[in-house]
């Protein structure tokens, strides 16, 4: 490889604004800051909101005259 051309790589504390969680891991830059980390993001907490798209689905049915059978 030649010498000289490849950026410097630091150990980097990744830190997250929204729940103030910090990790470690390899970055070209000096510091890292995130808005939404795995420790407060709501797909790997299981606090997804599911009901958003059943209320869409039910506006649908009722635009168009559709009955729910399975109920």
């Amino acid at each position: 490889m030649k010498t000289g051309i490849h950026p410097k790589y630091y150990t980097v504390t990744v830190t997250c604004t929204t729940c103030g969680n910090t990790f470690e891991t390899g970055s070209t830059n000096k510091e890292i800051h995130v808005d939404t980390c795995s420790n407060c993001h709501p797909f790997y907490t299981g606090k997804q909101k599911f009901t958003v798209a059943a209320g869409r689905i039910d506006k649908f049915n009722k635009r168009y005259g559709i009955e729910d059978n399975q109920k």
